[in-house]
């Protein structure tokens, strides 16, 4: 199943890579997740819904909240991973479901908490904002986390914008810049806003993991046509070659919690 919402070739199929995808993307710091508790998000025993979850990012990195999770989506192959994670893991507070964001098929109010990591923009947004506030408890929380790359301080990062310029002009992660927080349209009559955080975090990475994660990132690689995306690994393997490992990547984290408006 794919997402076309903001991907221009064809859509981003998230089931394609779920192995490499749950080994490479989870980049998020512990402290995020200490961040999110602060503000509400992962309480023991709250219900939590993940949104666009893949194999349980998110989850798995707070259950040590002892909050009862769902990690949802709609790649039936990530759901199935992070299932089988969990159970590897030992862990379980986190149930899983195959599900659009959308159209969950949760009753209403079944949850204190909803979350999108990184999936909010493949959504509906008017929809699936109809959708969490039909599902949360009035006063619950809806959390959207964004990660973005900072403009090229990093020369890897510089080298990577130009490349995915130069191999796919034309797919949705080609301009790397500052976030800018715009108050959406789809909150009117149904949130209020809670809190509104960024910060930056420097994450380590051999050349080898930043380079598969650029491989299975929808918006790069996942995007191209495999011939395309082959020549463009090839060029930016070439020029990660000389550069000192760890990479230092710096990320922009930014956490957006709406409370649900209603009686």
């Amino acid at each position: 199943m794919k997402h076309n919402s903001m991907d221009q070739n064809g859509g981003f199929d998230p089931g394609s890579a779920s192995a490499d995808y749950a080994k490479y993307c989870d980049i998020y710091p512990f402290g995020m997740y200490e961040m999110l508790s602060r503000f509400g998000i992962g309480a023991a025993g709250q219900r939590i819904l993940d949104l666009g979850s893949g194999p349980a990012i998110l989850p798995l990195g707070m259950a040590y909240t002892r909050a009862q999770f769902v990690a949802s989506d709609i790649a039936e192959d990530q759901i199935a991973l992070g299932a089988r994670i969990t159970r590897d893991q030992g862990i379980f507070n986190i149930d899983f479901r195959v599900c659009a964001a959308e159209d969950t098929g949760f009753p209403d109010n079944s949850f204190e908490a909803v979350t999108a990591v990184q999936s909010f923009p493949y959504f509906d947004a008017e929809r699936a904002a109809e959708e969490i506030h039909r599902i949360l408890i009035p006063g619950g929380l809806f959390c959207i986390v964004t990660v973005d790359r900072m403009p090229p301080e990093e020369e890897a990062i510089a080298g990577l914008e130009a490349l995915l310029k130069k191999y796919d002009p034309q797919g949705s992660m080609r301009n790397f810049g500052k976030y800018r927080y715009t108050l959406p349209a789809w909150m009117e009559n149904r949130f209020e806003i809670a809190t509104i955080h960024s910060f930056n975090v420097i994450s380590c990475m051999t050349r080898e993991t930043w380079l598969e994660r650029i491989k299975d990132c929808r918006g790069a690689c996942a995007e191209m046509p495999t011939e395309t995306a082959a020549a463009f690994e090839e060029e930016y393997r070439r020029l990660l070659a000389d550069r000192p490992e760890p990479l230092k990547i710096m990320h922009d984290i930014h956490i957006e919690i709406y409370r649900c408006d209603k009686a």
